[in-house]
């Protein structure tokens, strides 16, 4: 069917037309939702979350032929893809702390610990209670145990050099950059899981998914990352760039490494995170490295409110319903109980204080990661339909619930328990 800007006679309600008006409520929605946002008492995702949810109301209402999160899902992908690579980077230039172990102390205990205890207890949780099975099951605890780089920003540090890197802010913001990437061998492996079973794949797993994507990926993006600061730098000095096109220096720079990464065979996800990490540290006083972060964050934000625009206009009833008992038990389950015992044990005889490590375990956000990961082995193909209808609705419940519930707490925790110090 062919989209007409006008019809003759009289025509009123045209689909096409309430979309677009739709669209510009969703911009101002937004550039008053990122207005004053760390003063607000909660995060402008729920602003968003609310917005998508009245356009599903709109469309089932209009009858229109939507996006089906299933059929449609290499959309959904690349939308999220695009969301998260721009925040990787984002995170990373964030970051001023010195990179040595004892200084990460508290992130490898996140990835190391208390990321595959969270893959263990969703996996052991969809077996028991939702009747998944092994391969489904480990995918659902993969896709979800990553905290989100891109929702994870109300909690995180601040932009480069802007103020202290407190402890459980630091941990929070660096274990969203590095365990969205680290959580695709996991993916992969239920993949094999699900198609395969069996041990037979486990070699060709540890030495391609494991060992080599993850070096390339960190490789590529800590040499892409400091050879265009580099560039980017010195063109700026000799007056060859405007300052004023800072902003899409970050676009330019994570689509380049991020596609070098992955034509390479590595994660891009790390790629993107690591360049940040690279960027950053060159010239860490130069006036660009604010600019160029304020560019990423702006387009970050939008992408942000594009893809919870969209999970929030694919909510159906029969959706919901797909998700079962078991799915929608699994909500509180892991925001409440999962996450923060897993914490308990990652941190013990840690130097980090119980509030601090409270602090950590509470905000477990899930989000647009977590979509780009069942996308993705929804678009692999490994599961039977039905699986794969309640993992999506599975996820996209936890997505939902955790941005209703860390939207709603992030401001008021963080500002009685950091912010009287």
């Amino acid at each position: 069917m062919v989209i007409l800007a006008a019809d003759p006679g009289f025509s009123f309600a045209d689909p096409y037309a309430i979309g677009l008006a739709f669209a510009g409520l969703a911009v101002f929605a937004a550039v008053g939702a990122l207005s004053h946002q760390r003063e607000r008492a909660f995060s402008a995702s729920l602003i968003y979350l609310g917005l998508g949810l009245a356009a599903a109301t709109i469309i089932d209402i209009l009858d229109v032929d939507w996006i089906d999160p299933l059929a449609d899902a290499e959309l959904v992908e690349h939308l999220a893809e695009f969301a998260v690579i721009v925040a990787l980077f984002g995170t990373g230039l964030k970051i001023d702390r010195a990179l040595d172990s004892r200084a990460w102390g508290s992130v490898a205990r996140l990835l190391v610990i208390v990321m595959p205890l969270t893959i263990g207890a969703v996996t052991l949780f969809g077996v028991a209670a939702m009747g998944l099975s092994l391969g489904a099951a480990l995918l659902l605890g993969a896709i979800l145990a990553p905290t989100d780089p891109v929702l994870a920003g109300d909690v995180g540090i601040g932009p480069p050099g802007d103020e202290e890197e407190r402890e459980p802010n630091f941990a929070l913001t660096a274990e969203a950059g590095l365990n969205d990437g680290l959580a695709f061998p996991f993916v992969l492996g239920g993949v094999f899981v699900a198609t395969e079973g069996g041990t037979g794949w486990v070699g060709e797993w540890l030495a391609a998914d494991v060992l080599y994507a993850i070096a390339v990926g960190v490789a590529v993006g800590a040499a892409g990352g400091y050879l265009i600061a580099a560039s980017i730098v010195r063109l700026r000095n000799s007056d060859l760039l405007t300052p004023a096109l800072d902003g899409w220096v970050a676009v330019g720079a994570v689509l380049l490494v991020y596609g070098i990464g992955e034509i390479a065979g590595g994660y891009g996800f790390l790629a993107a995170f690591a360049s940040g990490l690279a960027f950053r540290r060159y010239e860490q006083g130069h006036e660009l490295h604010r600019s160029v972060h304020d560019g990423a964050e702006v387009v970050e934000k939008f992408s942000e409110l594009a893809l919870i625009l969209l999970l929030g206009s694919m909510v159906t009833i029969g959706g919901l319903g797909e998700a079962g008992a078991g799915g929608w038990l699994l909500v509180p389950v892991l925001l409440l109980v999962i996450r923060p015992l897993a914490t308990l044990v990652g941190f013990a005889g840690s130097r980090v204080s119980p509030g601090d490590r409270a602090f950590i375990g509470w905000f477990g956000v899930r989000g647009i990661g977590s979509l780009y990961y069942v996308a993705v082995a929804i678009g692999l193909g490994a599961l039977p339909a039905d699986d794969e209808r309640t993992l999506f609705w599975t996820v996209a419940a936890c997505v939902v619930g955790s941005i209703v519930v860390h939207g709603i707490t992030a401001a008021p925790v963080s500002r009685r328990m950091l912010g009287a110090r």
